[in-house]
């Protein structure tokens, strides 16, 4: 049936208005919710109940955000402080990051007894810091972030130049685990002593993390600058062969056709001969003296370059060689009184022939080194040059 004129006006109209109302809703923004004030203060209590000053329904805070860690932070003035608290210490409330949960209740621990007029050093902080550095701490300048201003009390107390202190804090030793706090406090009070720029300060904390992670009982005593720095740039060196022997692994893996594996740098690794460890232990007659030698196969490129730096020679140049499958690199080792002594580095050949066999500074194997090979030789069918 056919519309009339009106009825057509009539049906365009409608259309007007309802692609006006489309466009509204599309560019209009929807109402802002009110401040959830009830949140803020649960979440500001929660696991602190026996802590809190005030009651919590007394809060009338007179606020117009809506973002709720300065929410939480307001309530958390509300509920635990009696005095002004330093800005690193009410953090906690606005910015976790990725903090761990005992970090977290910890630094909140810390604020509530500040804020609440508490003793710092004998309820929480006496463990790590003194009472000087808890002072220290407490009044750290502003800008500082909850580690940096830890760091920083304890360069304080090694270090008349605040210059100095301001520096330690802000370099990656705000970054060190607290658990061991004692190793990074020693690098603090050598770095006091031996001040350095920030960007050298960073370089000798990365290469200090590196060696207290292989050696927890790592220590600076005895120890120059120019000492740490020779060893530093050992590091680096591995670190570069280390790089070396990475880009070998993927170009042969390409050349294989095989795809490529993320892996962490020195964690480079290979199959090797297929020849298993060998070790035989030596006892005293009397019982009194016992020594276990051992012969490790060499499979990773943090192993090679460690091999060669202990040695002082150059068998981590055959990464590639290990990686291709034409030779394999064995250690002779010595335990005895819980040290390890390395004794000689051995290179073998596909037909598992030792072609090379060198001791420290690239030496000849001593008769008794030579005896122990022979026992290993004959234990894993190795041929030893004549």
């Amino acid at each position: 049936m056919a519309r009339s004129l009106i009825q057509r006006r009539q049906e365009a109209e409608r259309a007007r208005v309802e692609a006006y109302d489309a466009s509204l809703r599309r560019m209009s923004r929807p109402p802002r919710p009110a401040p959830n004030f009830q949140n803020a203060i649960e979440e500001a209590r929660r696991g602190f109940e026996g802590s809190v000053l005030r009651d919590p329904a007394a809060w009338r805070p007179q606020l117009k955000t809506r973002d709720p860690a300065r929410l939480r932070l307001a309530a958390a003035r509300h509920l635990f402080a009696r005095y002004p608290a330093a800005g690193h210490l009410e953090q906690v409330w606005t910015a976790t990051g990725s903090l761990e949960p005992a970090e977290i209740r910890l630094r909140k621990r810390w604020y509530i007894v500040a804020a609440s007029g508490g003793s710092l050093f004998k309820e929480e902080a006496g463990y790590w810091l003194s009472r000087k550095e808890v002072h220290a701490f407490l009044t750290a300048p502003a800008g500082l972030g909850f580690d940096e201003a830890f760091w920083h009390a304890i360069a304080r107390s090694y270090a008349a130049n605040p210059g100095i202190a301001l520096r330690i804090a802000r370099s990656k030793i705000a970054q060190s685990d607290r658990s061991a706090v004692a190793f990074w406090r020693e690098a603090v009070r050598f770095f006091c002593a031996n001040p350095v720029g920030i960007e050298e300060l960073n370089d000798y904390c990365d290469f200090l993390a590196d060696s207290y992670q292989h050696n927890p009982q790592l220590s600076l005593k005895g120890r120059t600058l120019g000492s740490l720095g020779r060893q530093m740039c050992e590091w680096h060196r591995d670190l570069e062969a280390i790089a070396r022997i990475e880009a070998a692994n993927r170009r042969a893996a390409r050349g294989r056709g095989q795809p490529l594996s993320l892996q962490a740098a020195g964690n480079v690794a290979w199959a090797g001969a297929a020849v298993s460890d060998w070790s035989w232990t030596w006892t005293a007659k009397d019982g009194s003296k016992r020594e276990e030698y051992l012969v490790t196969q060499l499979r990773t490129a943090a192993c090679l370059v460690a091999e060669t730096r202990a040695m002082h020679h150059c068998v981590s140049t055959y990464a590639a060689k290990c990686i291709a499958g034409h030779a394999s690199i064995w250690s002779l080792r010595r335990r005895a009184t819980g040290e390890t002594t390395r004794l000689l580095t051995i290179e073998l050949d596909r037909e598992y022939r030792a072609i090379q066999i060198r001791g420290f500074a690239n030496r000849l194997a001593t008769l008794e080194e030579r005896k122990l090979l022979e026992r290993w030789a004959k234990a894993r069918n190795i041929g030893l040059p004549k």
